[in-house]
Formats: structure tokens, C-alpha cells, sequence
């Protein structure tokens, strides 16, 4: 049976819209230009650990040749082959990985293409056009584009910490994508590429103060140190005049204390709800985890609870997290 041909009738097929036509080629350069920029700088890496063979990508931050991908794509292995799109290759010693944060940092041993620019991801807005480059299920070179779908998003980390400030993109995400580079329409990285929240649902870690903080650090001594106070908790509504007074409507209720620990020592007790830490307003688990920096250990830091009706202070000297 042969398909129905349709008749021409003298019609004009119709055409698009001047201005959404000019739209749609604006928006096509803007995702070549990015590409034509970006990509030549993003690795695709290759990972051999106890566990088998893992693919991840990576990208050139630095001129003496520093990498910058994802901390679980370099799990339990010290050394990556770094695959370019022009033919370079090269091992990439990994120089040191910071789970909390899920970023980690390659130094590769022969010359690669020129760094990509380091954005901000400060200045993301949501429905911003967005481009993901990396190597998705071993397809090296690929991009995909989208938009910010939101920004402001918390990623559990497997080392039980909390991203915060994360990207959610549409832009199509796939394993293998993590440790890739997330652009903004500049062709500047505004964040790493992580994870793959669900269907149409991508996220990044943000390049931002904080995590070009932990890469230069990363770079210079392998590692990040952080201070451990020793509580588990959740965050818990005010009694409401207890926020009007305080001007923050939640806190931290205290789950559970860690015997021997900074917390125990201070005395602070479960129950007890959390709501300044070293003098700033304590609303989420994630201000804790915020004021636990190398500058806080061995520090005396003020901890006020509210307990039994009562605004509390204790002293604590969080510890070097192990």
C-alpha cells in the first residue's frame, strides 16, 4: 500500500517568523561559538581501579597543565589517561580530591590545549541558556545545550556531606558526563558536571568563591581540611517569637551528639536546637557544614542552643575532621 502524496495546491509552504527565525540562529551560534571554544579543552578521561574501567571527563584549567573533574570519577585510582579532541594524550596524575565537595584535580604529565576561562556562577539566572560538554557513555566530544533550571540546589554527597548551591539543568546529562564542563553562553565554565538527577534533571557544582577556593587549595597541597564539631541534627521550625527575635524563622535541632567529640566537650546536649554558630544565624545543616573551615579548627567558637525555653551559649573548639 503506497503512502497518500499530497497534492500541491499552489500554497507556500509557511515559513517562520522573522524574529523567531533570528532568535533560533542566534541561539545556534551562541551554542557553536561555546563549542568551538570550549571543547578543544575538555578530556575525555579513562580510569583503571580494582573495580574495573571507568570513563569521566575532565577540562584544562590551568596554562602548566592542572585538570579539573569530578571527585567520584578519580575514586580509589591515582592516575587517568587524558584523551583530547585534537589527538592529544596523556596520563594525568590525579594531585588530590575533596569528596565533600565533589571536585577533584589532575596534573597532567605532557602538554594540552589552552585552559578554559573560569565564570561565575554567582551570576547564573534561571532560563539562562546553558551549554554541557564532556564525554557521555564513552562518546567523546559531545555537547548538549539547555537552559538553568534552577539554581540553589543541595547534592548529597557518598561522603554523607551536602553540595550546596548547585545548578539544575535540562541539558542533557549521561554518565560519563561528570567532571565535564558546564558553560555558560560566554564560553566561561560555571560549573563541573556531577550527576544525573532523573530524566531531564542535571546537575553541577557551581565555580563560584567557594570552589575555586577548594581547587587552589586542591592544587597546592592535595588536599582540603575541614573542622568537626560532632552533631547530627535537622532543621526544625522557631517558636515563632523566638524567630521574630532572632530574625530567622528555623534552626538546627541536635539528632545526636558524637561521644568524645568537640560537641560533647562544649556540652551540648541532644534536643538542643542550634541557632548561632561563631556569632552567624545557623538556619540549615548546611550553615553548619559552611562555618566547619580550616580556619575554624582548634578555634573557640560560641554556640548558642535554644534549650528548655532558653537561649544558651557553650564554647567549642571543633577538631580537624579525620
Amino acid at each position: 500500500m503506497a503512502l497518500d502524496t499530497p497534492q500541491d495546491d499552489g500554497a507556500e509552504p509557511p515559513r517562520p517568523d522573522a524574529a523567531d527565525a533570528e532568535a533560533l540562529d542566534a541561539y545556534s551560534r551562541a551554542v557553536v561559538a561555546v563549542a568551538d571554544a570550549v571543547l578543544p579543552s575538555v578530556a575525555s578521561l579513562t580510569i583503571a581501579t580494582r573495580r574495573g574501567q571507568g570513563v569521566g571527563s575532565a577540562s584544562v584549567i590551568t596554562r602548566d597543565g592542572f585538570l579539573l573533574t569530578s571527585a567520584h570519577v578519580v575514586a580509589g585510582a591515582d592516575v587517568a589517561d587524558a584523551a583530547f579532541g585534537d589527538g592529544t594524550r596523556t596520563r594525568a596524575d590525579v594531585v588530590g580530591r575533596d569528596p565533600l565537595s565533589d571536585l577533584a584535580v589532575l596534573h597532567a604529565r605532557a602538554d594540552v590545549p589552552a585552559p578554559v576561562p573560569l565564570g561565575d556562577a554567582a551570576r547564573l539566572r534561571v532560563g539562562q541558556l546553558v551549554v554541557a560538554l564532556g564525554n557521555p557513555l564513552g562518546l567523546a566530544g559531545s555537547v548538549t545545550a539547555g537552559i538553568v533550571s534552577a539554581l540553589g540546589r543541595s547534592l548529597p554527597t557518598g561522603s554523607g556531606r551536602v553540595v550546596d548551591e548547585v545548578i539544575q539543568t535540562d541539558a542533557a546529562l549521561n554518565p560519563g558526563n561528570s567532571g565535564g564542563v558546564l558553560a555558560d553562553s560566554t564560553g566561561r565554565m560555571v560549573g563541573v558536571n556531577t550527576a544525573v538527577a532523573g530524566i531531564g534533571v542535571g546537575l553541577a557544582v557551581p565555580i563560584n568563591t567557594t570552589t575555586r577556593e577548594i581547587v587552589t587549595t586542591l592544587m597546592a597541597t592535595g588536599r582540603v581540611r575541614r573542622a568537626w564539631l560532632g552533631i547530627a541534627g535537622a532543621q526544625v521550625p522557631l517558636p515563632p517569637r523566638l524567630a521574630q527575635r532572632l530574625g530567622s524563622p528555623t534552626g538546627v535541632q541536635i539528632a545526636g551528639v558524637t561521644p568524645g567529640s568537640p560537641a560533647a566537650d562544649a556540652g551540648l546536649l541532644r534536643g538542643d536546637i542550634v541557632v548561632e554558630l561563631d556569632g552567624d544565624p545557623v538556619v540549615t545543616v548546611t550553615a553548619v557544614q559552611k562555618a566547619m573551615v580550616e580556619g575554624t579548627i582548634d578555634r573557640r567558637i560560641e554556640v548558642t542552643v535554644w534549650r528548655h525555653g532558653a537561649l544558651v551559649d557553650v564554647v567549642a573548639y571543633p577538631r580537624e575532621l579525620a
